[in-house]
């Protein structure tokens, strides 16, 4: 894979990501609530899934999610019903302040379970892996090995996902620091009206749109 095209993709990968999704609200709130060590894990969590998402496409997993209105049902309607299910979550988060000189919030989400929802909500939104079916064959030149360019792409979004969610990361931090208790909740439930507009609409997908 030349540079060009490697440096082409990468713009359009981060122009695609940069727009607030499930996985970069999640690290905005995880920011917020939890500081950047929580917010990292949820981040990790993200850019496995890159990985695991285009080694499907690789071994033609997304033709399958295509073709299956069965198979593509049952992830989008579940995906859909995680997205709610954390919108609600968030809409309830306990926003009270320790105190005001380190603006830490009470019962913030732990590592793991930053990285476990991050991971289950890229895996269980069906629209990631037709993305990745529709667009990454056109940057694999078929002149060169096919499992070196997947693996070269899946790095990349990886690492583009990485840097972009801990920019959202970051910010939620400085929220935290700047923010009252009561505008801190209305962060947690901006986060979930949107999270909650998303699964709502991820419920209306269809495969072809």
């Amino acid at each position: 894979m030349d540079w060009m095209t490697l440096m082409l993709y990468s713009v359009t990968v981060a122009v695609v990501t940069v727009t607030p999704g499930p996985t970069m609200l999640l690290a905005l709130n995880n920011g917020a609530r939890g500081g950047m060590r929580t917010a990292a894990c949820g981040i990790a969590g993200a850019a496995l899934s890159d990985l695991i998402l285009i080694s499907a496409v690789g071994f033609g997993l997304g033709a399958v999610l295509q073709a299956s209105e069965l198979l593509f049902s049952i992830v989008k309607y579940a995906g859909a019903a995680y997205l709610l299910y954390l919108a609600w979550m968030f809409w309830h988060a306990p926003v009270q302040l320790v105190n005001a000189s380190t603006a830490e919030l009470q019962l913030p989400p732990s590592g793991r379970t930053a990285f476990i929802r991050s991971l289950l909500v890229a895996l269980s939104n069906p629209k990631g892996l037709l993305f990745f079916s529709a667009f990454l064959p056109q940057f694999i030149q078929p002149n060169g090995s096919a499992f070196q360019q997947y693996a070269t792409l899946a790095v990349v979004t990886a690492l583009i996902d990485i840097a972009l969610m801990t920019l959202y990361a970051f910010s939620g931090k400085q929220a935290m620091r700047a923010l009252s208790g009561n505008a801190l909740r209305w962060l947690n439930r901006g986060c979930a009206g949107l999270l909650a507009g998303l699964g709502v609409a991820l419920g209306f997908y269809r495969r072809h749109d």
